[in-house]
């Protein structure tokens, strides 16, 4: 395998880049953003991929590096955002976000026909957005259903109708059997858009000459199947070995552990993603750093923290969350946070609230082993509240195991190593 890799992802706020060598090392990066500021739009997907795209030619070049040398791709993107295209890959319908919600009349019908739990249930779920846009699609304009990565991936190569089993999961195609569910047609969904589901990192296609030359590139660069952004700053974040486990630690708390076994528990927020011939296990909690952020300052945080010692385990029994509900590892929507009583002095009840993520933290790991699967035989951290030494120390006495903070945690870097992952095995 010779060759730079490249990974593109389309993140809810803008698009960043980077390329890495034969080693995994990162040679260059770049970023970009999308000119409909809401993200909404899968033009704007593009162009400000396109964009980025141009950037990071260029500053591959000044940091020494040439675009000729780049011999693969592959693109991530947010999870369950989805437009409908038409055969000549362009969009027919607007584009829906992963947080778009309310479709209710798609979630009924689904829960007519859909398995309980199942992961297309509920007025969120991704294929509740897909059936709203073949409602508003023109009659027989659509032709591909596309995830986020998927078109922008499609636009590069100029092959549609294929996905990942990453990005496809939350539609509701079964990773372990390869298919789509029976009941899909019977429920209202247009089966012909569905795409063909690849593993991830699996050879596409390869790039447009005509787009390949504007950017410096070899006619002979493949497109790689992507995968979500969330499991490409996984795959940034930590190795792709048995046992390996990430905590984000941003303005929520979300685990993932890589195991031999498929876990699914929608019941409790907790579901699987394939990687090749392992499963990426993992779910997201209300609590993390909003939660701080709701009642300190950065710099407040830093000067409480001098005054902690995590050897000693807070009294305080916290559940920290700013308002009610949660997803992981208590799926409760109505769940209420618990932050009382308050000390007077700022510093313990800081250390109340670091004790009580680590406590969520660690009942989320446990979750996993008490479903069959393993608990992490190395954990790796990222986002800003890896960055407090005196949280992390609280967070190894109460999962009892060291952290190795990640030297990164970019989905870019992460799509890269997916995309020369998967030109080693092919």
């Amino acid at each position: 395998m010779t060759g730079l890799s490249l990974g593109l992802d389309l993140g809810t706020s803008g698009v960043r880049s980077a390329v890495i060598d034969d080693t995994g090392t990162v040679l260059s990066q770049a970023r970009g953003s999308y000119p409909d500021a809401s993200g909404a739009n899968a033009e704007s997907w593009w162009s400000g991929a396109w964009a980025c795209l141009h950037t990071q030619m260029a500053q591959l070049r000044t940091d020494g590096g040439n675009p000729a040398d780049i011999a693969r791709m592959a693109v991530d993107g947010t999870s369950g955002s989805v437009v409908l295209l038409d055969e000549a890959l362009q969009p027919v319908t607007r584009a829906l976000m992963y947080h778009d919600s309310g479709f209710t009349d798609e979630a009924d019908q689904i829960a007519r026909f859909a398995p309980d739990p199942h992961i297309t249930r509920g007025p969120g779920s991704a294929l509740a957005r897909v059936m709203r846009l073949q409602a508003e699609a023109d009659p027989g304009a659509a032709k591909h259903l596309a995830h986020q990565a998927d078109f922008i991936a499609a636009r590069l190569s100029g092959v549609a109708g294929t996905s990942d089993h990453n990005n496809a999961l939350k539609t509701g195609f079964d990773p372990e059997t390869g298919t789509w569910p029976d009941w899909f047609a019977e429920a209202g969904v247009s089966v012909s858009l569905l795409p063909k589901v690849l593993p991830v990192g699996a050879p596409v296609a390869q790039i447009q000459s005509d787009l390949g030359a504007q950017l410096g590139l070899s006619p002979d660069v493949v497109i790689h199947a992507g995968t979500t952004d969330s499991i490409a700053a996984f795959l940034a974040a930590a190795p792709l070995r048995l046992g390996a486990a990430v905590t984000s630690l941003g303005t929520t708390l979300a685990i993932k552990t890589l195991g031999t076994k498929r876990i699914d528990a929608p019941e409790i927020g907790l579901y699987s993603h394939r990687l090749g011939d392992l499963w990426l296990v993992g779910g997201a909690s209300n609590t993390g750093g909003g939660v701080l952020a709701h009642y300190f300052t950065p710099e407040e945080i830093v000067a409480l923290s001098d005054r902690i010692d995590p050897a000693i385990a807070s009294e305080l029994d916290y559940y920290p969350l700013i308002k009610s509900g949660e997803r992981f590892p208590i799926n409760d929507p109505d769940l209420q946070p618990k932050l009382s009583p308050r000390p007077v002095d700022d510093s313990l009840f800081l250390g109340g609230l670091f004790e009580g993520i680590a406590r969520i933290e660690a009942q989320c790991y446990t979750a996993i082993r008490d479903r069959g699967g393993e608990m992490p035989t190395e954990l790796f951290t990222a986002g800003g509240g890896a960055q407090n030494a005196v949280f992390t120390a609280i967070r190894e006495r109460v999962l009892g195991m060291p952290i190795s903070v990640a030297e990164s945690a970019e989905a870019a870097i992460g799509t890269a190593r997916l995309a020369r992952l998967g030109s080693k095995r092919s």
